[in-house]
């Protein structure tokens, strides 16, 4: 039996369950599937779904369900003990692991069917043989998008690897150069206005 929390303890649980749970939408899952995980993370015990239920107040169906796509998502993970029957779960408690996971998984689920849905519009323009200039001018801005998005997708995929806490002394010297390289460019920008203002 684990120890009775503290009034400060179960506030602040309640808050980060809360918080998490307004997260969703940035996310891109809904505030119960966050709120699971938020409870779970913060625990250090594993939980069963009965505990789930009492803590957070959901039907059983509703945690069934939001324990699926969690485990899905790879965000938490199912625990077994011996001599008992329950499935109890826990929570990934690595945040870097966390976030690199809520990337991939929202990139596979929305940028790569925009992406795919884009290249289905150009096709529609391969079907005719001779296209108006303003048709081209539409199918260009179409390819730009699809270059933007596909250049993201390559980034995203070779930058994951190295979010973890291991590399943290690189992520920041990595931010460092991109905050030193927009302070130069904004100076330059200041610097030029101000000279046209001059003339």
């Amino acid at each position: 039996m684990p120890p009775k929390r503290s009034q400060i303890h179960e506030e602040a649980l309640e808050r980060f369950v809360l918080l998490w749970g307004e997260m969703a939408s940035a996310w891109g899952i809904n505030k119960t599937m966050a709120q699971i995980h938020a409870l779970l993370y913060a625990e250090t015990d594993p939980l069963d779904t009965d505990a789930i239920m009492n803590q957070l107040d959901i039907s059983r169906g509703n945690a069934n369900m939001n324990l699926r796509n969690l485990l899905q998502w790879d965000l938490i993970h199912k625990v077994h003990f011996k001599g008992n029957r329950k499935d109890y779960y826990t929570a990934e408690k690595e945040v870097w692991n966390i976030v690199s996971t809520i990337i991939r998984e929202r990139q596979q689920r929305e940028v790569a069917p925009i992406t795919q849905n884009l290249n289905e519009c150009l096709q529609l323009f391969e079907k005719k043989e001779q296209l108006s200039e303003e048709e081209e001018a539409f199918k260009e801005r179409i390819e730009n998008f699809t270059d933007f998005l596909n250049m993201f997708d390559r980034f995203t995929e070779a930058l994951l690897p190295y979010i973890n806490k291991r590399n943290l002394k690189f992520l920041k010297h990595l931010v460092k150069l991109a905050e030193m390289k927009h302070s130069i460019s904004d100076s330059s920008t200041s610097s030029t206005e101000g000279n046209n203002i001059n003339e």
